[in-house]
């Protein structure tokens, strides 16, 4: 995808002799931050991740980036990293977060000291070190929006009923509203950005996305598992999209201001993007409308309507969304079949594979 140019007016913090730190580097997000670093010639990449959600190995996504010569990195926590002495910084990335409404799951009740202790921690380096932090927030802040469009200038919505995937939003809440007001006090030199519905190449159902849920489904001829009436708003937004917003907030991002960053023009339901896939695909599979309870259990919860208003983060970023629903599922998909056996099946995810062998056995019972 063709990028807008950057508006050299405006100072850059991200240049060619920067030291950039990533946190969860190794993640979905973050293997696709790496490619575009690499391409903007930074000299020098640290990637400190614990692999807790990486939806590919290590060597694969080292495989495919275009070149690994200026990437180190430890595979640890935030924490065990600090405590080692690291070396100095330019830029913090930090997108080391649990993740994915059925990720969040097996955490509960741990998500918020999680994310406010590595967010703490990053500020204190930042703030002795004279980095710029670039702090990954989340969309789920807002709850439902005004009828699923979210402004940064709304309301942040907490529901009356308490789950696991609002304790992952009050988390990541928290840790920006910490920051922001780090950035009043003593002039903590950070900017936040909110994704809406990353999707893209190497994305796992591992964590509940529905992308590659479908198109895993497709390729395997099972039905495709739409969750309730498929009548959910989502809008989805280019992986690549997503990390040239972070990389322009990185360099031209104002301290203590939040960004959406989000493709506006992407709007469907998610029964719709179900007939996207099956005719991307020409898989004979069906759709098949179910509670998602039933895959995940009592504790997993869907998320609202929620579609960005991203105008703060093209008017003062230069950021422009180039990615297409369409071209989403060409560049997933043709990612997806490719991948070796071993891959595929952690991009599918575990319950998609569950699924498959119960339709394997149905299958043998009715011979």
């Amino acid at each position: 995808m063709t990028k807008t140019l950057e508006r050299p007016s405006e100072p850059n913090r991200l240049g060619p002799e920067s030291r950039v730190l990533v946190t969860g580097g190794f993640g979905f997000l973050g293997g696709h931050l790496l490619e575009q670093l690499i391409d903007e010639g930074v000299a020098q990449i640290h990637v400190v991740d614990d692999l807790s959600t990486n939806p590919v190995s290590v060597e694969v996504l080292l495989d495919d980036l275009p070149d690994n010569s200026v990437l180190t990195y430890d595979i640890t926590t935030i924490a065990n990293y600090l405590k080692s002495g690291p070396d100095d910084f330019d830029v913090i990335l930090h997108l080391a977060s649990v993740v994915g409404p059925a990720g969040v799951l097996e955490h509960g009740g741990r998500i918020i000291s999680s994310i406010v202790d590595d967010t703490y921690a990053l500020a204190d380096y930042s703030l002795e070190r004279g980095s710029r932090l670039v702090d990954v927030s989340t969309s789920e802040i807002y709850g439902g929006g005004r009828d699923g469009l979210c402004s940064e200038d709304d309301s942040k919505i907490v529901p009356a009923e308490t789950s696991y995937r609002l304790e992952y939003a009050v988390g990541k809440l928290a840790a920006e509203t910490a920051l922001i007001n780090l950035n009043t006090r003593v002039d903590l030199d950070v900017t936040i950005v909110r994704p809406f519905n990353i999707a893209g190449p190497r994305q796992s159902g591992a964590g509940g996305f529905v992308l590659p849920r479908f198109l895993a489904q497709a390729r395997l001829g099972l039905p495709l598992t739409v969750f309730g009436d498929g009548e959910a708003r989502r809008a989805f937004s280019h992986v690549s999209d997503l990390c040239d917003g972070i990389i322009r907030a990185a360099k031209f991002g104002e301290g203590g201001v939040a960004y959406n960053l989000g493709n506006h023009e992407n709007v469907l339901t998610v029964g719709d993007l179900a007939d996207r896939v099956l005719a991307l695909t020409g898989s004979r599979s069906e759709k098949q409308f179910i509670d998602p309870r039933t895959i995940y259990g009592p504790d997993f919860t869907e998320a609202n309507d929620k579609f960005p208003a991203a105008g703060r983060a093209i008017s003062e970023l230069g950021w422009k969304p180039q990615g297409g629903v369409d071209e989403i599922l060409r560049d997933t998909w043709d990612y997806m079949v490719a991948a070796s056996p071993e891959t595929f099946a952690n991009l599918a995810g575990p319950k998609l594979m569950e699924q498959l062998v119960e339709s394997q056995t149905q299958e043998a019972i009715s011979r």
